[in-house]
Formats: structure tokens, sequence, C-alpha cells
């Protein structure tokens, strides 16, 4: 089947969840989708529970061509799945907006730091 979606466009929410939450609230509220997600017999995100369990995030207009390329950006370790670790930094990684910020804080800090060493 061709992808219905080849640009998907999705707004970015991550930022704001970010700003709002704060990194341990976020990273709480990752888990949380992560386990909306999961396969339950397998404890990963699989191709079926990701399909299965699509239209809680709102994502069920998504073609298995865009759902297997999800998985696939994602699975760093080649199983074919995503476990929790994989799953939130395809998240951070699909956020533009939260990368750019994350980017500026570690230029930040670097720079503080050698400024602290001289």
């Amino acid at each position: 089947m061709a992808s219905q979606n080849p640009e998907v466009n999705c707004h970015d929410y991550l930022p704001i969840m970010a700003n709002k939450l704060g990194g341990d609230g976020l990273i709480d509220e990752l888990c949380n989708g992560f386990n909306l997600l999961i396969d339950s017999d397998k404890g990963v995100i699989t191709f079926d529970s990701l399909k299965g369990n699509s239209a809680s995030l709102g994502l069920q207009d998504l073609a298995d061509e865009d759902l297997r390329s999800m998985l696939s950006e994602g699975d760093f370790d080649g199983d074919g799945a995503l476990n929790q670790l994989e799953f939130c930094v395809l998240m951070f990684r699909l956020s533009p907006e939260l990368m750019e910020g994350s980017k500026l804080w570690l230029q930040e800090v670097l720079q503080q730091e050698i400024q602290d060493s001289v």
C-alpha cells in the first residue's frame, strides 16, 4: 500500500509539554505514551501494537508504510521493535524545536565550561 501521507505534518507539542511539565514530567509523559503503544506480551512497540493503538495518539490515518517508517527510524538495535529508550529518543528526534532548544542549551553549557576553565 502506498503512503497516504508522504509528508505527515503534525504540530510539535513536545516543546509545549516540556515547558509546562519540566524535564521529569516530560519523561513521565513519554513513558505513558510508550505504555499506550506497547505489545503487552513483548513489552516493546511492534508494528502490530503501533497500528492497533495509534488511534489513541491521533495517528489512525497513517498508512502502514508510515508506521513501518516510524519504527525503523527509531529502531537502533535492529530488532524490529521500539523499546522505551528508543521510543523516547525518537520522540525527541521528531521534535525539531525541542532539539534546537537542546542544542542552544548545550552550547551555553559548553561555553560556560570553557570560560570557567580559563
